[in-house]
């Protein structure tokens, strides 16, 4: 026999034999992100460097089980059916291991039934509308982000001690602006059983018509304001209500106006004593926080935003998940996340076995205008493990899982 061409062969066996075994016994973890990074960049840009720097941290200490992260990510382009598309695309054609991110709800709600039919492990980072776990939860999907529930109740005790009765509601109208006005309304209707909602708008997403919504909300006379619009629909709002004098003499109450995504675009525009979620990461002096902020700031010569803290702390969660787990098999992933806890820029945080929440909290506080730039001040780290509805009535939301 030649004994070149036993060579050949061999080395042709052996290259065979990999291309045919399996990404994870090849020493890779896959993850595979979907997520609407054209379309929200404001966010999703600090939260892909949040990411990649927890894969560099997890890497560089040997990754997970003797094994190395790589970090598939794709564009939804903000739409469920992309979503659905690309996520399928990422379990067909990328073999990856576990399914990760969305941002939009909507996209959120249409990715965590498609792992809930293909029976893979979805982490939900972002996607705020308690529908992701409780109301249509489901037993393949986790979420990291306090929702819009837990982000209600952290404001509503705030907006009681205004003592205001009539309140005027805006948001976008599609699964998460809907999801935070119900949440809010009905957790201030306990509270403050007098409150009387005298307005409502809700402008598409992305396309809200500043001026007729300002003066719709102006003509209803309301004595304080619940907002839910975000990124370029909040700056638009914001202008045209300082322009009209909407926010004068009024309180308005604002989930994730806080946020630095959202807060440092209005500049010298930021109205004065909004209360707010948000985080003030030129503030937060716990260990875990300092250390975070070093390694991001040495990364990427940039102060971390909210997403950016999402992003590291979702990557982060899953490889916490399996290492206990000592697998990315689905089965074992998904017993391995009930009750986990992970360290995160926040502090520790842990997943509840009986919604696949997480404990993850939010600042709350109130915007200030310094020297023409939006910060919070008065701020607090609110624990969302005190803001979580209780087992009983999780059980009573997720009867259909």
């Amino acid at each position: 026999m030649n004994p070149l061409r036993h060579v050949f062969s061999a080395a042709a066996l052996a290259a065979l034999t990999t291309a045919l075994v399996p990404a994870h016994a090849q020493g890779v973890i896959k993850i595979g992100e979907v997520n609407s990074y054209k379309a929200q960049p404001a966010f999703l840009e600090p939260y892909k460097k949040g990411m990649e720097l927890a894969v560099e941290e997890i890497n560089a200490k040997g990754g997970v089980n003797g094994k190395k992260i790589e970090l598939i990510t794709r564009d939804d382009n903000a739409n469920p059916g992309d979503a659905v598309r690309v996520a399928e695309e990422l379990v067909a054609r990328e073999k990856i291991d576990v399914l990760t991110g969305t941002f939009l709800s909507n996209t959120g709600l249409a990715v965590a039934d498609f792992a809930k039919q293909k029976k893979i492990f979805f982490l939900a980072g972002e996607p705020l509308t308690d529908k992701m776990t409780w109301q249509g939860g489901n037993e393949y999907t986790y979420r990291l982000r306090p929702g819009t529930y837990m982000q209600a109740a952290m404001l509503v005790p705030e907006a009681v001690k205004l003592k205001k009765k009539r309140w005027a509601v805006v948001y976008p109208n599609y699964e998460y602006g809907q999801s935070a006005v119900a949440a809010f309304k009905t957790l201030l209707k306990a509270a403050q059983p007098d409150v009387e909602f005298v307005a409502e708008q809700a402008p598409p997403l992305g396309k809200v018509d500043a001026g007729a919504v300002v003066q719709a909300l102006a003509d209803a006379k309301p004595d304080a304001i619940f907002n839910v619009l975000f990124a370029a629909d909040l700056s638009k709002f914001v202008r045209e209500g300082n322009t009209r004098g909407l926010f004068k003499d009024r309180t308005v109450v604002s989930v994730l106006t806080g946020e630095p995504e959202y807060l440092d675009p209005l500049k010298d525009e930021t109205p004065n004593g909004w209360i707010v979620t948000g985080y003030p990461w030129y503030g937060i002096q716990t260990p875990e926080h300092k250390a975070f902020f070093l390694a991001y700031h040495a990364k990427y010569n940039d102060y971390p935003r909210l997403g950016s803290v999402v992003g590291y702390s979702m990557i982060k969660s899953v490889a916490a998940g399996a290492a206990k787990a000592k697998s990315t098999e689905t089965p074992k992933l998904l017993e391995a996340f009930k009750g986990l806890q992970v360290d995160t820029p926040f502090g520790k945080i842990s997943y509840r076995a009986e919604d696949h929440q997480s404990t993850m909290g939010a600042f709350v506080g109130k915007t200030k205008n310094e020297n023409g730039k939006g910060v919070m001040v008065d701020y607090t780290y609110f624990d969302g493990a005190k803001f979580q509805p209780s087992a009983a009535d999780v059980k009573k939301s997720r009867a259909a899982d």
